[in-house]
């Protein structure tokens, strides 16, 4: 297990994080799952074993079931709180109630102490805003933020699901105001799910942010155990059977496990580790969410940390899904091309 710096911060995380979304068995929860807390700490100790020492979980997971079970998972394992990172995150729903949803104030507020309750924790490590909110504040809901770090009862903040300019804009705020930035964007990315490279990548690298990835294997499509049909059908038996998300494009998918399958197999691994494997060696990532319910799909995941892609690898998967450049990527291309030769900056010298 290898550790990367969180964006600019000086907090280590463990290369992978242990995703709590499947957490909980409690009926009607978001994204329904059935672990109860036994088969939770489980799964908690198995990847800590392993070196994992970052967990990210969610208010709406299990509506705060997944929160109680990873903080009651942490206790009776004994697990000192200085040899954790816990995350979580809050926007989604909790209730029927007009003010339930969202980061107005009011919300937040709320829900970063339920969450602290359910964690037993009296802070979290990094707390995320969970999307964007189109009837609130930007500014309200940064306030929050700032509040909640300069109480103490979350260390970092970040923000998951924003495009590109939502992010700039919100760091530009804080910077004007001396708030407390986002040093994390939690967002999907895989091996043949590649559109934020256009927009969120780019933007990232210039301000700093280090990237979290949430459905590596876009719903384990990208694990090998499905087939794909030459009319774009998806066979097999798994969660993405029954609920078909993150959108995904069928025909790539279908590609990169072809592509992966050798790769796997002379390495007696899986297809879902070469599938991590593949996020591991991206520069911007500081860690990739996993999920799991059984042990084996959990050791399966861990394997990725051991593998070490070869350039012509790399070169053959990142050919995959490259995504085509939108306006105004390709005139930027092509503005800084003169007479078939590309213009590019020029290196800075040391001394």
């Amino acid at each position: 297990m290898r550790y990367n710096r969180l964006g600019t911060t000086g907090m280590v995380v463990s290369e992978l994080c242990l995703g709590a979304m499947t957490f909980g068995n409690k009926p009607g929860g978001f994204f329904q799952h059935d672990l109860d807390q036994a088969a939770s700490t489980a799964l908690v100790k198995q990847a800590l074993d392993a070196g994992v020492n970052f967990i990210d979980t969610a208010n709406v997971y299990s509506f705060g079931q997944s929160e109680q079970f990873t903080g009651q998972a942490l206790r009776d394992l004994g697990i000192a709180r200085d040899q954790i990172v816990i995350a979580t995150k809050g926007m989604g729903p909790m209730g029927e109630g007009p003010n339930d949803g969202g980061y107005s104030r009011y919300h937040l507020l709320g829900q970063i102490d339920a969450s602290l309750e359910r964690l037993g924790l009296d802070h979290v490590d990094l707390y995320q805003i969970h999307g964007w909110d189109p009837n609130a504040n930007m500014e309200e809901g940064l306030r929050a933020l700032e509040d909640i770090v300069r109480s103490g009862r979350a260390r970092y903040v970040g923000v998951s699901n924003w495009a590109a300019w939502q992010i700039a804009r919100a760091l530009g705020i804080a910077e004007r105001r001396g708030w407390d930035k986002f040093v994390s964007n939690q967002a999907y990315y895989a091996v043949s799910g590649r559109e934020l490279e256009r927009e969120i990548v780019p933007m990232m690298r210039s301000e700093g942010l280090g990237l979290l990835v949430w459905s590596p294997l876009i719903g384990g499509l990208l694990s090998g155990k499905y087939d794909f049909g030459k009319d774009g059908a998806v066979k097999g038996e798994g969660r993405r059977m029954t609920l078909d998300f993150p959108r995904a494009d069928i025909g790539l998918a279908a590609q990169a496990v072809d592509a992966m399958r050798p790769m796997a197999a002379e390495r007696d691994v899986s297809v879902a580790a070469v599938a991590l494997a593949w996020l591991l060696h991206q520069e911007v990532v500081s860690s990739v969410i996993m999920g799991a319910r059984k042990a084996d799909q959990l050791a399966q995941n861990l394997a990725a940390t051991d593998i070490e892609l070869s350039a012509g690898e790399l070169e053959q998967l990142a050919a995959i899904g490259t995504p085509d450049d939108d306006y105004p990527g390709w005139a930027i291309k092509a503005q800084n091309h003169r007479h078939g030769f590309r213009i590019t900056p020029r290196r800075a010298t040391s001394c």
